[in-house]
């Protein structure tokens, strides 16, 4: 399994996309064929080989579809097909990206959903196909997102930003260091209008966002440590939770998994898109 991730070097750009990223799946390779992608309140463009399959597991539902395709942010853990090789080059919105960047007609964000997407309807000045960006990817990653930034730069520089986005911003930088409760007066706003641009502007609200935002953080904690040195009531304390059957109650809900089974499966539920992967 081949996985790097970069970030974006133009400003502009950077202020709307997180980062760039590739996964490939070889045949030589063996890894696992079902891997999950946690809750992710982020939107990702996924750029595929136009004839290569994907599959999401939406639980309940499921999505099937060809080449390059939109994963917007989803509230449920999704199960990928990885059973056979593949190649993805992905790019990873900022939360609330898409609002200000307006890539859709329908101002309402678009939430637990997969698209299909025609990059040549994207990108006006793209005079190469899927397959010329991805081998790019693979042998050349920095120029690769060289090659992204200034596909990316018109749309950014187009971009609308109004009171909206711009509370969504600061809140989102205050999120995962303080109570909800307060957000509204750090910011000097009603906490009404705080909650109303947040939903607006990422189709989430403020508890939904931090919830995601926490378990992501909780589960890349476990992923880094040797299971001798997990203490599931110390990791209940350090991430806010009154007591260990709170955390277990939590990450059933989430992800399905109890404490202990994740411990033993923790590398095949980390995000495998834009984040950490099993190999």
């Amino acid at each position: 399994m081949i996985h790097w991730l970069k970030p974006s070097k133009i400003p502009e750009v950077a202020k709307y996309i997180e980062c760039y990223w590739l996964i490939e799946k070889r045949p030589d390779v063996k890894s696992f064929d079902y891997p999950k992608l946690n809750p992710d309140p982020s939107a990702h463009l996924i750029i595929s080989p136009a004839k290569q399959g994907y599959h999401y597991d939406m639980n309940p539902g499921s999505v099937d579809g060809k080449g390059s395709h939109w994963l917007f942010p989803h509230h449920q853990t999704l199960q990928l097909d990885h059973s056979k090789p593949f190649i993805h080059l992905g790019v990873k919105f900022h939360i609330g990206a898409f609002y200000s960047l307006k890539l859709f007609s329908d101002q309402q964000p678009i939430l637990d959903c997969v698209e299909e997407v025609q990059l040549s309807t994207l990108f006006t000045d793209l005079f190469e196909g899927e397959m010329k960006l991805i081998e790019l990817a693979q042998s050349n990653p920095d120029l690769c997102c060289n090659k992204l930034d200034s596909l990316f730069l018109p749309l950014a520089l187009n971009s609308h930003e109004d009171q909206h986005s711009q509370i969504t911003r600061k809140a989102l930088q205050a999120l995962d260091s303080g109570s909800i409760s307060e957000l509204g007066n750090q910011l000097y706003c009603s906490q009404r209008t705080l909650e109303r641009s947040f939903n607006r502007v990422t189709g989430l609200t403020l508890k939904q966002c931090q919830s995601m935002n926490k378990l992501e953080a909780l589960l890349e904690y476990v992923y880094q440590r040797d299971s001798d040195d997990i203490d599931w009531v110390e990791i209940a304390f350090r991430f806010g939770f009154s007591d260990q059957p709170h955390l277990i109650r939590y990450l059933k809900k989430q992800i399905g998994l109890t404490p202990k089974t994740y411990e033993k499966e923790r590398g095949l539920t980390i995000d495998v898109y834009g984040g950490v992967s099993s190999t």
